[in-house]
């Protein structure tokens, strides 16, 4: 897993995988005591690597394991008694027709499950074989692995402790849609503003009332409302970099405080 400032989440998230053969985190500069309690935690290897970007970082960890296997975890997820026990008999199989897994999701609003707000069949690869996957370099968030050879599902589902409160939520939004935007700089097409402008609209509507947010009461509201200000926050990022006529790398890889981002920015070049 790769962490920043995960102190309310770590303990939790290591002991739903002690199983594993081996216990690997790379850490951005946290600065809320995770690392320390990683270095006194036994069975885990912990690397401090500064952050540029999720897919790069990933990378960097899924290098440093040594097993044929990969459990990828988030900190703010944790695995059911369930799930582990799925995951144990799925090693074991060691089914050779099968490079990777997908885990559905379970959205916990706090300690509350999220029912709806477009959340009710997210899922991701999360178990694969280590030489049959690595993160597609094309984005830099919302990691995306490729993969070689056949994916399968399995029964149960993966807790996602997202949501801690208002304020940490909404800064990692804040995060998504900046490292959104550098992609599109980045990219080889032009962006379309007037689109762009209508995306935060569409996507708040989309998951309040066709993915039944509403459903969700204003747990829903909020959370389709902050899901929503990611690519507002993107909207912003590309209008400034045209309106400045500046280059990419100057203009996305301005760093936020790092009291207001749930992982560290690069600095800009």
């Amino acid at each position: 897993m790769i962490t920043y400032n995960e102190i309310s989440n770590i303990a939790r998230c290591l002991n739903a995988v002690d199983f594993a053969t081996e216990i690997i985190v790379v850490d951005s500069g946290s600065t809320d005591g995770t690392y320390e309690y990683l270095l006194n935690r036994p069975g885990v290897r912990v690397i401090r690597k500064p952050f540029r970007n999720f897919t790069e970082q990933k990378n960097f960890a899924l290098d440093q394991a040594r097993q044929p296997w990969v459990l990828f975890v988030d900190a703010d997820e944790e695995v059911s008694p369930e799930l582990a026990r799925e995951i144990r008999e799925v090693i074991a199989r060691n089914d050779q027709s099968v490079s990777a897994y997908w885990f559905y999701r379970k959205f916990m609003f706090k300690n509350i499950p999220l029912q709806f707000s477009g959340w009710q069949t997210d899922k991701n690869i999360r178990l694969f074989r280590k030489d049959c996957a690595r993160y597609s370099t094309n984005r830099l968030v919302h990691e995306k692995l490729d993969i070689k050879g056949k994916t399968a599902a399995l029964k149960n589902q993966l807790l996602h402790y997202c949501y801690r409160d208002f304020a940490s939520y909404k800064q990692k939004m804040v995060l998504y849609g900046r490292l959104k935007a550098q992609e599109v700089l980045e990219g080889k097409r032009r962006p379309k503003m007037a689109l762009l402008l209508l995306k935060p609209i569409w996507k708040f509507c989309y998951n309040y009332l066709f993915r039944l947010g509403i459903l969700d009461g204003m747990r829903g509201v909020t959370i389709c409302y902050l899901d929503a200000y990611g690519y507002l926050v993107q909207f912003r990022m590309l209008r400034g970099a045209r309106a400045r006529k500046t280059s990419t790398s100057t203009t996305v890889r301005r760093p936020l405080p790092a009291s207001q981002v749930p992982y560290p920015l690069p600095k800009a070049s």
